[in-house]
């Protein structure tokens, strides 16, 4: 079967992509709201940018009515957000927070989660989460209807349990992938390929 993107309809697109780019790790962004209020949700369409400056990115789309998520609105007038990462001990709270609430309403509390200060940005962290990384916004790529939103890594909050100075041990730390409509993916079969 041969495809052309512009010949079949946004949604089946959206479908194609979440289907065959998998599994996507997720960003769990934290921000903050102009009126003091955390706000918590997480996006697939996310990665690192650069290791040197350290910088990640992720995809924000609008809101059903048009306007912009509050992850966006607020990223973009803080100049900061958290990546939080979620793994099998956070992910039904993770999920909870995908839900649109109403504007005001704090997804760290409707998910029962705990918002921690953070070292260099006013937005709080998930302390439930194994690795958090504090940002500072460096840029945003508007495609479409969709904000792809830089920032460069100011601090790193990383568990013990799971880094011991060398290494990241993924069996300690449990990640989740995001697959297709509902599925997700754990990180538990593992092998390597040794370059030549």
């Amino acid at each position: 079967m041969l495809l052309s993107p512009f010949d079949i309809p946004s949604k089946d697109r959206y479908k194609i992509a979440t289907g065959t780019i998998l599994p996507r790790p997720i960003a769990w962004v934290s921000t903050l709201g102009a009126d003091g209020t955390p706000n918590l949700a997480p996006f697939s369409f996310f990665t690192v940018a650069s290791a040197d400056p350290f910088t990640l990115l992720f995809s924000c789309s609008h809101k059903p009515d048009g306007s912009k998520k509050d992850t966006w609105v607020n990223a973009e007038t803080s100049g900061e957000f958290v990546v939080n990462l979620t793994n099998q001990a956070t992910a039904e709270a993770m999920n909870i927070t995908a839900t649109t609430l109403p504007h005001g309403v704090s997804e760290f509390d409707v998910a029962g989660l705990t918002a921690a200060p953070c070292q260099s940005v006013a937005a709080p962290r998930v302390a439930e989460s194994p690795v958090s990384f504090e940002c500072r916004l460096t840029q945003i790529v508007e495609v479409g209807g969709n904000a792809v939103i830089f920032g460069a890594v100011q601090m790193i909050h990383i568990d013990d349990a799971i880094y011991d100075g060398n290494y990241v041990h993924l069996a300690a730390m449990q990640p989740i992938g995001r697959l297709s409509g509902s599925g997700y993916c754990r990180v538990t079969d593992l092998f390597e390929l040794v370059r030549g």
